[in-house]
């Protein structure tokens, strides 16, 4: 998971927005913070896809 400092900058906002708005706008603060773990879900599957791939064209090699 990304700190708040990483998703301050990826916002290009100060850490401390993150912060205000988790206190004054936690619907806006969910969403956001909801979309990254979603970016990274994407991502880590998108990872564990190529494993298969690779495992698979192990598989078939062994098979020939």
């Amino acid at each position: 998971m990304k700190s708040q400092r990483d998703m301050a900058g990826f916002l290009n906002v100060d850490v401390k927005t993150l912060r205000n708005w988790r206190r004054d706008k936690p619907n806006l603060y969910e969403i956001v913070i909801k979309g990254f773990a979603f970016d990274e879900a994407i991502e880590v599957s998108k990872e564990n896809y190529e494993r298969l791939l690779e495992v698979s064209k192990t598989l078939m090699k062994d098979k020939a």
